[in-house]
């Protein structure tokens, strides 16, 4: 289904790449099968996606496996196999483990003005108390010009905290894969506005792999949003950040609007 040996390729630049340890990886499907992935997506209207929307993101995802046509199940099934993810551990030279219910995964997609600030994944698993570890994005839109519309994936430096410094942006390129490790103070987002006709999207797959948590392992469940620039000393925002971290109030402020 993959051409691992170009996956691994791609890797041999895994653990120089800066900010954190990353490669970039085109043509991650063979074209015919990420065009019917493509495809497959559900219509942006549709009531089956979740919506997040309010000053941090906006978005619509869904990880409910009763909603994937026949080759994205075929897929995450893949993604989510044994041999697959032994491949993985051994490019990252650490032990995965897979999430077969896809937490915070699956199908992802933004549609005009989509928005998702920079931030800092969930660290432990809510479910298994295990350690998120590596991500992998694809990007499956092929109508998407980002020289046009923008969509950029953003790679920060920074601490536990806050991101300090754009360093790398990723074009989300039609079948075009990003691989990171997310326990090196990750922080990602949209580096670029999202400006787009309302007949093309922004459409990716996301799938997360977990590990045994180390023993300096951060506890955070929830992911941890920063402000931007034109957010930055605004109390609103920061108390969508403080509840959208939050165990207990996080959804609370899915949906508050722009």
């Amino acid at each position: 289904m993959l051409d691992l040996e170009n996956i691994q390729n791609s890797f041999k630049q895994y653990f120089q790449n800066k900010p954190f340890d990353h490669c970039v990886i085109k043509n991650f499907f063979p074209t015919d099968l990420a065009k019917e992935l493509e495809n497959e997506f559900l219509e942006y209207d549709h009531s089956d996606w979740y919506e997040y929307n309010n000053p941090l993101e906006f978005k619509k995802t869904t990880n409910n496996w009763n909603h994937f046509k026949s080759k994205t199940y075929e897929v995450f099934r893949y993604l989510n196999s044994e041999p697959f993810v032994n491949f993985l551990s051994t490019q990252t030279k650490e032990e995965l483990f897979v999430d077969p219910g896809l937490h915070g995964g699956g199908l992802h997609i933004h549609g005009d003005g989509g928005n998702l600030n920079p931030h800092l994944d969930y660290s432990i698993h809510p479910k298994t108390g295990l350690q998120r570890k590596l991500n992998i994005i694809i990007y499956l839109s092929n109508k998407l010009d980002t020289t046009i519309y923008g969509g950029h994936l953003g790679l920060w430096a920074g601490d536990n905290k806050k991101p300090k410094k754009l360093i790398k942006e990723i074009s989300p390129d039609f079948n075009t894969a990003i691989i990171f490790d997310t326990t090196q103070n990750s922080w990602h987002g949209l580096s670029r506005p999202l400006e787009l006709p309302k007949d093309i999207f922004r459409k990716s797959f996301a799938v997360y792999y977990l590990k045994d948590p180390s023993n300096s392992v951060s506890t955070r469940h929830k992911a941890l949003y920063y402000p931007r620039e034109n957010q930055l000393n605004n109390r609103e925002i920061e108390d969508i950040i403080k509840k959208r971290a939050s165990d207990n109030d996080y959804a609370k402020v899915y949906k508050t609007g722009n």
